[in-house]
């Protein structure tokens, strides 16, 4: 199964580049988020893999999902983002993924990020967790092994470019994170992954799609994210439709605290 995301998302992220390489034209969801023609190809040829690989798993998808368009979900299902950091792939930063991830018992048990504007990918099955290097032609060069680091006596921060808030600058300075880096989208679970920071509070609004592959690429590196109560974040649709996909606030950490 892992074979066959990582084969989804690297064929998503070609198509991703060619429409930055041709410059995407940007219109607008009922949310007043952007969107462009690279979400929707992406989007397509993902689930094409997917029902052909795996018809029996539900997905729940975002531009379908934006189009109302959410399958009733058990215990297993798959939730893709096929562009996540939109906002910066618009402005033309690099810093955007394509994001899949399978959920089994409400927890993201295998997870595919793949960056590629920055030609690497990360993935989490079980507990391992792997950074992946992509060449030009979209295949697997490099592979190893990643774990998030031990907690260090000045821990670094890593928070949403475009989604900072009051509360999240408030965190940072209470527990005297003085060394912060902003970063868009599910980049900042990897970079906790990988050890090359230790704590992402997010105070505002994400959707299980946003954040599931991400969180586990981080739980496979030995990370965790918490909600506020302290608990596992949770991956189980409450409503059918969209607004039941949203995640609460959360802390993801490399070490737990």
């Amino acid at each position: 199964m892992l074979e066959i995301l990582i084969a989804a998302t690297l064929k998503a992220g070609k198509e991703i580049m060619s429409v930055h390489a041709a410059g995407p034209h940007v219109s607008y969801k009922n949310d007043c988020s952007p969107v462009t023609e690279a979400d929707q190809r992406a989007e397509d040829v993902i689930l094409d893999a997917l029902a052909l690989h795996f018809p029996h798993i539900p997905v729940i998808a975002e531009e379908a999902a934006a189009n109302g368009i959410v399958p009733n979900a058990g215990d297993e299902f798959f939730l893709v983002d096929p562009l996540d950091g939109t906002k910066e792939f618009i402005s033309g930063k690099q810093d955007f993924t394509v994001n899949i991830a399978l959920v089994r018992g409400g927890a993201p048990v295998l997870g595919v990020v793949y960056a590629p504007a920055l030609k690497v990918l990360w993935t989490g099955d079980g507990n391992v967790a792997c950074k992946v290097q992509i060449s030009d032609e979209f295949e697997q060069t490099d592979v190893r092994k990643v774990r998030c680091r031990a907690k260090p006596t000045i821990p670094i921060a890593v928070i949403s470019r475009s989604h900072c808030t009051p509360k999240t600058e408030a965190f940072v300075a209470a527990h005297g994170l003085i060394d912060s880096i902003s970063i868009g989208s599910s980049l900042k679970f990897c970079m906790l992954a990988e050890g090359a920071a230790d704590v992402y509070p997010r105070f505002s609004r994400t959707m299980m799609w946003d954040t599931a592959a991400g969180d586990a690429v981080l739980r496979a590196a030995g990370g965790i994210t918490l909600d506020m109560s302290g608990l596992p974040l949770r991956y189980e649709l409450e409503d059918g439709d969209e607004d039941g996909l949203a995640n609460p606030d959360f802390i993801a950490w490399g070490a737990a605290p």
